[in-house]
């Protein structure tokens, strides 16, 4: 915790506050739909970004398909507050994204977008009233467009407050970036966080919350320094059986989402 370089005693005083913690559903890229709706139950997580792989715009989702996942999600009790679509290379794929996420009911949209498709992103997502989340994303051996918070903050240079920052520390840490002062760099513009933790450096393995690189007591501590009001949304991406690793996740993921226990963790 102390290599977070975040001294407690330098944050502003604030009213004790929650964070909005919910799932980034590939988590349970490994479940049925209906499979993961029992385990968001089970866990009563009520507010989710829809990222499982059928529903993004490379595999070529079908309208029936958003329209069932909304039924069975509503009848969950389960509220999808941004849609993860990928890439948005093309206004063919922005209407999608657009047409997918409105039926999902969504605020916000998470992708990742390059050159002149950002300002008609900006245009259309301003047109519909919901919020573009660019995410930040490592891959092995290649420079992607958005490994470092500044890469972010030059795309959104031009662009109205609509479109913003979909933060993964993850990857930033994997990537070899601080993740606390990447979240403090794009805090006017941040719309959405995937929190999730990274074994090491250059490498996309996943361990429970807390015990890996990306400074997670130190993330939640800078998000309840910004009053972020977005959706903190856990991601734990591994193959096999996670159910019991999500629920340890998230049991640790809430108990420093308030702010009086993220404060007595750092006092002990």
């Amino acid at each position: 915790m102390a290599a977070t370089g975040v001294a407690l005693t330098a944050l502003p005083l604030r009213a004790a506050g929650r964070l909005r913690v919910g799932i980034g559903t590939y988590s349970y890229h490994n479940l049925s739909l209906d499979e993961m709706i029992e385990q968001l139950k089970a866990l009563q997580v009520d507010e989710i970004e829809m990222s499982r792989g059928e529903f993004m715009l490379m595999n070529h989702p079908s309208e029936d398909m958003f329209h069932s996942a909304r039924t069975k999600l509503d009848q969950a009790g389960v509220r999808c507050v941004s849609y993860y679509s990928a890439t948005i290379k093309e206004d063919q794929d922005l209407e999608r994204a657009l047409r997918f996420g409105g039926i999902l009911g969504v605020r916000n949209i998470t992708g990742d977008a390059t050159g002149d498709i950002l300002h008609r992103i900006d245009q259309r997502v301003t047109q519909a009233g919901l919020t573009f989340g660019i995410h930040n994303h490592y891959f092995p051996n290649q420079k992607f467009a958005y490994e470092s918070p500044d890469d972010v903050l030059h795309a959104l240079a031009g662009l109205s407050s609509n479109v913003g920052a979909t933060a993964d520390v993850g990857h930033f840490a994997s990537c070899g970036y601080d993740t606390v002062e990447a979240l403090r760099k794009l805090a006017p513009r941040l719309k959405l966080v995937h929190l999730k933790d990274i074994q090491a450096r250059g490498g996309e393995v996943n361990v429970l919350l807390g015990t890996g690189i990306s400074q997670i007591p130190g993330v939640m501590q800078e998000l309840h320094r910004q009053n972020f009001a977005g959706l903190v949304a856990v991601e734990y991406e591994k193959e096999g059986d996670v159910n019991d690793d999500l629920r340890r996740e998230i049991e640790f993921a809430r108990k420093i989402a308030w702010w009086p226990r993220l404060h007595s963790i750092y006092e002990s």
